[in-house]
C-alpha cells in the first residue's frame, strides 16, 4: 500500500481511537521511581503521526514519562536504524532525522533536540566482548526514537543515544548481546526497544479489525513473555505462517530481542496499549522493572 492510502487511513480512525481504554497507569509498582536498576522498555511505535495527533498511544508514553524516575540517559534500539554490523551514535548533539515521507509538512516540522550521551556509548563500545561496537556520528534520532520520547520527555534535556540492528545477524545474535548491556541498567539509563510486535504495512485496513493471524501472533508473543519462554520468542520463525504475516521484515521485532535480553528474574511485567492500529499493526509494548 502506498503512503498516500496509508494517510487516508489514519485521518479515518479517531474516532476508533477515541474508543479505546488503555490501561491505567496508576497500577505500576513503585519499583519504577525508587528502584536502583532503571526498568527497561518496549515501545510499539507504529505511525509517527501518533507522535502529534491527539490518541491513546501519544497520552500513554505522556503518561509513561510522568511515572517514570527521570534517568541520567536513554539507549534506544529502533527499528529504523538497520545496519552491517553494530554501531553506537556518538553525536554530541545527535539531529532529528525524518526517515519517512508523503506526510503531512507538520511532521516533519518536528524536533527533539536532546544532547547526545557519548561517556556511555563509549561505555558500550568498550564493555561489550562478544561482538565489535564500531562508533558512529552518521545517525541522530531516528522516528522510532523521538516519536516516542517526545511526549515522554518533552524538555528533550536527557542524553540519548542509540545503538543501530545489525540486520544481517540472527534473533539470537541481538539476544545475546542484550545481556551484554545490562550493566547500563545499574547506571541509571533507561534502555527502550522501539519496534512493533505485529507489524505488516501490505495487510494494514480502513476498518482497522485485526486478522487472525495478528491476534494469533500477538497473543504468542504475550504468552511466552509471561512465562519467560524467551527461546521460543528467539525462535519466532518456526510459529510458520503466523510469524511470516507478522512480520514479513523483522526489523519491527529484533528490538524486542533486546528487552527481553535485558530481563531479570526479579522484574515486574506489565503490558500496555495491547490494541491494534490499523489492523496489523500491534501496539503492545511492555514493562520490565
Amino acid at each position: 500500500m502506498n503512503r498516500k492510502s496509508f494517510l487516508k487511513l489514519t485521518a479515518a480512525l479517531p474516532l476508533a481511537f477515541a474508543a479505546m481504554k488503555l490501561k491505567d497507569f496508576g497500577q505500576l509498582t513503585d519499583t519504577l521511581e525508587t528502584s536502583d536498576t532503571m526498568p527497561v522498555l518496549f515501545l510499539g511505535h507504529g505511525n509517527p503521526m501518533n507522535a502529534i495527533t491527539d490518541n491513546p498511544w501519544r497520552k500513554s508514553w505522556v503518561e509513561l514519562g510522568q511515572k517514570l524516575a527521570p534517568p541520567k540517559a536513554i539507549l534506544s534500539i529502533s527499528a529504523h536504524w538497520l545496519t552491517r554490523g553494530t554501531h553506537v551514535s556518538m553525536n554530541e548533539y545527535p539531529e532529528t532525522i525524518h526517515d519517512f515521507g508523503g506526510f503531512p509538512d507538520e511532521l516533519f516540522q518536528q524536533q527533539y533536540p536532546a544532547p547526545g550521551a557519548v561517556d556511555y556509548a563509549k561505555m558500550v563500545v568498550e564493555q561489550v566482548k562478544t561482538t565489535p561496537v564500531h562508533e558512529s556520528f552518521e545517525w541522530g534520532l531516528d522516528h522510532g526514537t523521538w516519536s516516542v520520547l517526545k511526549p515522554m520527555f518533552p524538555e528533550a534535556k536527557i542524553p540519548v543515544f542509540q545503538m543501530s540492528i545489525d540486520y544481517y545477524k540472527s534473533p539470537q545474535y541481538h539476544y545475546d548481546l542484550a545481556r551484554e548491556l545490562a550493566f547500563l541498567r545499574t547506571k541509571g539509563v533507561l534502555i527502550i526497544g522501539s519496534g512493533n510486535i505485529v507489524h505488516n504495512l501490505r495487510a494494514i485496513s480502513q476498518n482497522g479489525a485485526a486478522p487472525d493471524w495478528a491476534l494469533e501472533f500477538d497473543a504468542f508473543v504475550k504468552e511466552k513473555i509471561e512465562n519467560q519462554d524467551h527461546q521460543s520468542l528467539v525462535n519466532y520463525q518456526q510459529s510458520g505462517r503466523v510469524a511470516q504475516m507478522a512480520h514479513p521484515t523483522n526489523d519491527h521485532y529484533l528490538p524486542l530481542m533486546y528487552v527481553l535480553g535485558l530481563r531479570n528474574k526479579t522484574d515486574n511485567l506489565q503490558f500496555f496499549n495491547e490494541k491494534f492500529d490499523l489492523g496489523s499493526i500491534s501496539m503492545r509494548s511492555v514493562i520490565l522493572g
